[in-house]
């Protein structure tokens, strides 16, 4: 079955072809970061009116890739959410349209399935049941996956999540837009334990987050900093970065363990924009080394937001008879343990 995948639910426009034998044809990805730097943050209409200029050309882009026409098509996936509401409806709209003209199924998939799924694309992918860490926008979650759609909902943020907590910092510390990668390039220039930051929510049980603290610690720090040295100094806030990254980092990975004794499993997976920072990575896998345990996760490319996760995500899913009724599906927040499971239909464009 060959599926077109779309994902536009925020500021990157991503399609890409999947083949359920053959697996990913073709993908293609443009980022509006640039478009949105200039304002320190995504404008939700530029976002929307920039997805519709570039989403058809993509879709004939990664089609010529593949060397198939749109009559190849079987099915289609689009991001339903969570997401920008404008977004989600240009990507909604695009799919729902094709689909009729076609005659195929379309399937609104939620973005953050596409992510915990986006190691399902890899070489080595994990086998069911493991606990996914997703880390991506505004969304910090532990989740134990035992199939798709078998979703227990084990740890998430009860304020700021991780990627906002980054961007937030990377504003107090006078860096430009997108601010996780540029937060975690200024740490490698830090000094190891100048500062040291608290490691929010990790001194009692459970296994929900709170970076809000964190947040406000770090900006204390800096207006502590700024009275001392007037201006701050580039290595100030490169060790203020690493004491900040090393926090979040921490705190990702003590929950992390905590799920995998909790739960038993001895598999991995995160996912999600953070989980392409390097540290995370290392920190990860080391805890998992010294439990016997294995991690799991995507290339960087398929790591922020794109179309070969949604087209991968929708691919199970369609392939198991569910599908869109008339209705475009279009979510801004949508619990991801209220989807249904593969073997269960859906056969409406409402969400449940």
């Amino acid at each position: 079955m060959l599926i077109l995948g779309i994902e536009t639910s925020c500021d990157e426009t991503g399609v890409a072809l999947y083949d359920t034998e053959h697996g990913l044809l073709a993908h293609a990805l443009f980022s509006q970061i640039d478009m949105h730097a200039d304002y320190g943050g995504v404008v939700p209409e530029l976002a929307s009116r920039d997805h519709v200029r570039k989403l058809l050309p993509m879709c004939d882009q990664v089609l010529e890739r593949a060397g198939r026409t749109r009559g190849d098509i079987e099915g289609i996936a689009y991001t339903a959410g969570p997401g920008l509401i404008g977004a989600l409806m240009v990507g909604g709209s695009v799919a729902h349209a094709l689909g009729f003209a076609l005659g195929i199924p379309v399937l609104g998939v939620h973005h953050m399935e596409g992510h915990l799924l986006a190691p399902m694309l890899e070489e080595n992918p994990p086998a069911f049941p493991f606990v996914a860490l997703l880390v991506s926008g505004g969304h910090t979650q532990l989740v134990r996956v035992d199939g798709i759609g078998a979703y227990e909902m084990l740890g998430e943020s009860v304020d700021d999540a991780a990627g906002e907590a980054f961007d937030k910092a990377a504003k107090m510390l006078g860096l430009d837009y997108p601010g996780g990668p540029r937060v975690a390039a200024l740490a490698e220039q830090g000094t190891p334990g100048r500062y040291k930051f608290p490691r929010p929510m990790t001194d009692r049980p459970g296994l929900d987050f709170s970076f809000s603290g964190l947040k406000t610690f770090t900006l204390n720090t800096v207006h502590a900093a700024q009275k001392e040295e007037g201006t701050l100094s580039d290595q100030t806030r490169a060790d203020i970065a690493l004491a900040f990254e090393s926090a979040v980092v921490d705190t990702l990975m003590i929950k992390c363990r905590r799920a995998l004794e909790q739960t038993g499993c001895d598999r991995l997976v995160i996912a999600g924009g953070v989980s392409a920072n390097r540290r995370l990575r290392a920190s990860l896998e080391k805890m998992a080394g010294k439990h016997d345990a294995h991690v799991f996760y995507a290339r960087p490319e398929f790591c922020t937001d794109n179309g070969a996760m949604i087209a991968y995500a929708g691919a199970q899913r369609l392939a198991a008879g569910q599908r869109d009724g008339e209705r475009i599906v279009a979510v801004p927040r949508w619990p991801m343990n209220a989807l249904p499971a593969i073997d269960e239909p859906r056969s409406s464009g409402l969400v449940d």
